[in-house]
């Protein structure tokens, strides 16, 4: 009897929940009917905020806790959290289920998404996601597998308005959401700090994880905000420094090497597409030849030293003697990673097709391999190999190419924003999973603004290449991120 009753609670409740979202979507189209834009941006604000609850209400103790993968922690579930999740699934599906009904019923050929990012998206969800939900060694299928797919979709189908948008919303919410990290460190630092940590380069320093999952996690949030805030500045310009200081305090607090390296990498590769002509013309330059010269100099200098320093220096020695010491073994086995790239492996010589399948690394598999804390392989092309064989393998590699090739084609009219973000996942995918699409956390963010960061640029493109030949030039306020007279990327030269 009380089987009965608890089945029908839960067919009512899914009746009732997919009807809400009808009704949702229903309404949301009315209300976008007649504006260029929808509320897509809000995902973001969603996806943090259920992080921030998770983590806060969760009970952990970093000061007690360890990067070893032999001992297991407990994180309890709150019920809050338990009524959050499906709230914010529901508002995630609606408001991109919402741009998608909106697209088909406007049926507008210049808001079409660019074919080669959709196809090659919807082949990466195919081949990682549903063949191995479905063909996998142990097939399951879930609700949750669906919002990336319908997120992603929406995402392709982006305006430079959307993307703006987009971009403000993440950067406010990752403010908020590392604010509220730094503010409970006087009042609950367990939660947030970890003061057992002697791994960085930092002795002494606890190692800040604020609401994040883990410091890692949070490293890479803080420098997806500073490139937010480098692609859509605050207006007043205190609170941008304001903004500014705060994120790069967390960025050095989280002591995270990747996030460092990541950071610099991809301030780079903005700095190089916004200065890098006019570097080369100054250097060129055969009026005033004294930058050029100076320039020159500099390089054989630094040539001169680098090859001083690999004649002279006991390179070898001192590095014999780093790989000897316990640092040096952590370094050359990645933090243990290399015993469970080796599960993952076996996996895929079990399951060479369609691999193991959506569980692969749930509690109950780790619990058989003895590594409770190994929630993934911790490499992005790893885990979809023994995730989901060699056919999701496959369509990782094809969609990693397309959205390196789109990448470097819309660098220039994005400002370098396109190749600075690949560059962030393409780093992160290292060590960590950020494509993976069974759920949606916060690694989804970056891949998100991505695809519509390249889906905006595809589309101005577009738009360019149809107008008329004697048509006046659009002024340089309307193009890619140059809507805000203080923004640093309304410089930059877009691509004939």
């Amino acid at each position: 009897m009380e089987q009965t009753v608890m089945i029908s609670v839960l067919v009512a409740g899914a009746i009732l929940a997919a009807l809400t979202a009808a009704l949702g979507m229903a309404g949301a189209v009315h209300v976008t009917s007649r504006r260029a834009h929808g509320y897509m941006h809000l995902i973001f604000y969603a996806i943090l905020l259920v992080v921030a609850l998770a983590n806060f209400l969760s009970g952990r103790d970093l000061s007690s806790s360890n990067t070893n993968f032999d001992q297991v922690v407990v994180l309890v579930r709150h019920p809050l959290v338990s009524l959050a999740q499906p709230l914010a699934s529901l508002l995630l599906l609606t408001l991109a289920g919402e741009r998608l009904i909106t697209h088909w019923i406007r049926r507008d050929k210049a808001a079409q998404a660019p074919s080669a990012l959709l196809v090659a998206f919807i082949l990466f969800w195919a081949g990682t996601v549903a063949a191995p939900a479905l063909l996998g060694a142990n097939p399951h299928i879930s609700h949750d597998y669906v919002y990336p797919l319908v997120i992603g979709f929406a995402a392709v189908l982006a305006t430079s308005t959307e993307r703006d948008l987009a971009f403000t919303a993440t950067r406010n919410a990752l403010l908020l959401f590392m604010a509220a990290g730094l503010l409970l460190v006087p009042f609950k630092p367990s939660l947030v700090m970890d003061a057992s940590y002697t791994q960085g380069l930092l002795p002494g320093v606890p190692r800040l994880a604020g609401l994040a999952p883990h410091a890692v996690s949070l490293g890479m949030l803080a420098q997806l905000g500073l490139l937010c805030l480098l692609a859509r500045p605050v207006q007043r310009v205190w609170l941008n420094r304001a903004a500014w200081a705060m994120g790069l305090g967390v960025l050095f607090l989280a002591q995270s090497k990747t996030a460092w390296i990541s950071f610099v990498l991809c301030s780079a590769c903005i700095l190089v597409v916004r200065r890098g002509p006019g570097f080369m013309r100054r250097v060129s330059d055969p009026v005033r030849p004294e930058f050029g010269i100076v320039t020159v100099l500099a390089f054989m200098a630094a040539v001169v030293g680098i090859a001083a320093l690999l004649m002279f220096g006991e390179v070898d020695a001192r590095l014999s003697s780093f790989f000897d010491s316990a640092q040096g073994a952590q370094l050359a086995s990645m933090t243990g990673r290399d015993q469970i790239w080796a599960i993952a492996y076996d996996e895929w010589q079990r399951n060479p097709v369609f691999g193991y399948g959506p569980t692969l690394w749930d509690a109950s598999f780790r619990e058989a391999i003895g590594m409770p804390n190994a929630t993934h392989a911790h490499n992005q092309f790893m885990d979809t190999l023994s995730r989901s064989g060699s056919v999701g393998a496959a369509a990782l590699v094809l969609y990693a190419l397309v959205l390196l090739v789109l990448s470097i084609r819309y660098a220039r009219a994005s400002g370098g924003l396109t190749l600075a973000l690949f560059v962030a996942l393409a780093l992160r995918a290292i060590s960590e999973v950020p494509l993976l699409l069974f759920g949606y956390g916060p690694e989804l963010i970056a891949h998100v603004l991505l695809l519509m960061t390249l889906a905006a640029a595809a589309r101005e493109a577009r738009e360019r290449r149809r107008r008329p030949a004697h048509a006046p030039p659009v002024p340089r306020a309307a193009s890619a991120f140059s809507s805000d007279p203080k923004n640093p990327l309304a410089t930059a030269r877009l691509s004939p």
